[in-house]
């Protein structure tokens, strides 16, 4: 009976569901470390969290002719054409992002190198927050980062992700969109938001370079990307040939290669 306790897959679902909600409480309601900041702290997240949101949404969602972006501009529906899942890649025979599957969402974003989903929103919120309140709200969100390990942790990860885009080669994916007007205004937000992401995250942790603060990391990733970008150039230039019509068996080959490569190389990409 004890094995079979243990061993039941949905057990031990449901022990690892409460152990996130207990760990994700301790971090974010951590009230006896924040004292008499925590109402402040919890108050300026949840402004954050809306300011970044609508951002997000408003590029994602509300942007005339961004879905064609993401889809000539990420290697999505190879993706889902060379049947890489275990699923497929919509929930629904639709194009439209909501019926997107998650994982394919963010790896496609990752293949390009431009990680949207990891970051995109939070130097639109900070920059409001800064509107607002001036230094005073920078020096908050310094302190906020200092004493609180829920954004500290939040702020590594972003670091992290940040750390392995690169716009120079996401600049490559997006000359696959057909249409440069739509190309040129939609990258140009994107381009613009990673600038202001950085420059506030640099500001708030401190930093005067990405993984500054983990520098196993950086070095790690210096080690991989002279084998990781040389796949992504040739990535690009395979899905020009295969959207051109040149779709035999060795380019699909090709392009399934790229697609590996590049995952094991960033390690975490989708």
């Amino acid at each position: 009976m004890i094995a079979s306790k243990y061993s039941d897959p949905e057990i031990g679902r449901r022990n690892l569901e409460t152990l996130i909600a207990a760990t994700l409480e301790a971090t974010l309601l951590d009230r006896e470390r924040l004292g008499r900041n925590a109402a402040t702290y919890h108050e300026v997240m949840e402004r954050l969290s809306l300011d970044a949101f609508h951002a997000y949404r408003s590029l994602v969602y509300e942007t005339p002719g961004f879905q064609r972006f993401f889809r000539e501009a990420t290697p999505i529906a190879e993706i889902a054409d060379l049947q890489i899942g275990s699923r497929p890649a919509s929930r629904k025979q639709s194009g439209e992002i909501e019926d997107l599957r998650a994982i394919p969402w963010v790896f496609s974003w990752s293949l390009s190198r431009i990680m949207l989903p990891g970051w995109y929103g939070f130097g639109a919120a900070i920059q409001a927050l800064i509107e607002r309140e001036g230094d005073k709200g920078l020096k908050l969100l310094q302190e906020m980062y200092r004493n609180w390990p829920f954004l500290q942790t939040l702020l590594s990860n972003m670091d992290m992700v940040m750390a392995k885009g690169d716009l120079g080669i996401a600049s490559r994916y997006a000359e696959l969109v057909g249409d440069a007007g739509l190309r040129e205004a939609i990258f140009g937000r994107i381009q613009a938001e990673w600038q202001l992401t950085v420059k506030h995250l640099l500001a708030i942790t401190g930093q005067q370079e990405l993984l500054q603060a983990n520098p196993t990391l950086a070095r790690s990733f210096r080690n991989r990307s002279p084998y990781v970008d040389p796949l992504n150039h040739l990535q690009v230039t395979l899905l020009r040939r295969f959207r051109a019509g040149e779709n035999d068996e060795v380019v699909k080959r090709a392009i399934l290669l790229t697609i590996n490569g590049i995952a094991a190389g960033l390690r975490n990409s989708g």
